[in-house]
């Protein structure tokens, strides 16, 4: 039998590495893989379809999910995770001194449905009682003019979102003072060129992530591996076996993180790192699968209802095709 042809767009991550050069293959498939930026790889799945097998964005995957609208289904292979009190920066000339000074402020975000917003929002009301309702929203690229919503969104009329002037971007309009503060998973570049009154709303964000994990057990999960929903109908194998070959990516990049005989990261005590991560979160810090994730995944899933992305309140297994959610043991 003949394999089956596919393309694939990923990010060149440590934990798909092993994918992109052939170390893992996924069984019963030759590969034709694209390295590409998640933006990229969103934009491009959402909107036309482009890729068999794709990364993509767990708050998209969601809100189209809930309207029936999905041209893919997931597995639970969660290849960017990232806290999220560090993507905060804010005008410090504008009285914002903590979480509670963002209500009215006039705030940019690249996309109002990327995961990290949808993070940052979820965990702003639950933690600080910030209301995303409360907040006057505009939108445009972090550094380029003229980004929209990779797939259309919906709110109600009460929440006010505007697209900044099709020559602006949020990096500029912050640095010029136009807006008062920026969620953004990348930082932007008015950050780290130094412009004058403009810092991160959490300098600490490291011990408010930490302290964060501590109490909710949440590592939250940004982007997930998408497949073409057609072939995993004419494939019902498929799901299953291209899960496995990411966990053994994933694997391989574990154990090599850990290696102090020669270090795999360009940075002089990764080893370290990793050792004091593990004593905070646990060996399996980085972990797959739904079972392992259920209350973040739940957690997000509320998130994205009660932002008004998800029409309906989406139940853990939707989002994933069924025959990962349990995988054979020996």
């Amino acid at each position: 039998m003949s394999k089956l042809t596919l393309s694939m767009a990923i990010c060149d991550y440590d934990r798909t590495k092993a994918l992109i050069d052939g170390r893992v293959r996924i069984e019963g498939c030759d590969v034709n893989t694209l390295i590409i930026e998640p933006e990229e790889a969103f934009h491009r799945a959402f909107r036309d379809q482009d890729f068999d097998i794709t990364e993509i964005s767990l708050s998209s995957h969601a809100m189209t999910t809930a309207r029936g609208e999905n041209p893919y289904v997931a597995i639970p292979a969660f290849v960017s995770r990232v806290f999220r009190h560090s993507g905060i920066y804010v005008r410090t000339d504008r009285g914002i001194q903590t979480p509670a000074d963002l209500s009215g402020k006039i705030i940019g975000v690249p996309e109002y449905q990327i995961t990290a917003n949808v993070w940052i929002r979820g965990i702003l009301q639950d933690e600080f009682g910030v209301d995303p309702e409360s907040i006057r929203w505009r939108r445009g690229g972090t550094e380029q003019p003229g980004r929209n919503e990779r797939s259309p969104i919906r709110l109600p009329a009460n929440i006010e979102i505007e697209q900044i002037p099709d020559d602006q971007s949020l990096s500029t309009m912050l640095a010029s003072g136009r807006i008062d503060a920026v969620f953004s998973a990348r930082a932007p570049s008015c950050v780290a060129n130094g412009a004058p009154n403009v810092a991160r709303l959490f300098p600490n964000f490291r011990e408010v992530e930490a302290d964060y994990f501590k109490r909710t057990g949440i590592f939250p999960m940004m982007h997930m591996i998408g497949i073409r929903k057609s072939l995993c109908e004419q494939h019902p194998w498929l799901p299953v076996s291209v899960y496995k070959a990411f966990v053994e990516a994933k694997r391989i990049a574990m154990e090599q993180v850990k290696d102090i005989g020669q270090l795999w990261t360009t940075l002089p005590w990764s080893v370290a790192e990793y050792e004091a991560t593990v004593a905070l979160m646990g060996k399996d810090y980085w972990s797959y699968g739904v079972a392992e994730n259920y209350h973040a995944l739940d957690t997000l899933a509320r998130y994205s209802f009660e932002q008004h992305l998800s029409k309906r309140r989406l139940a853990v297994e939707e989002l994933f095709a069924p025959s990962v959610l349990e995988l054979s043991k020996i």
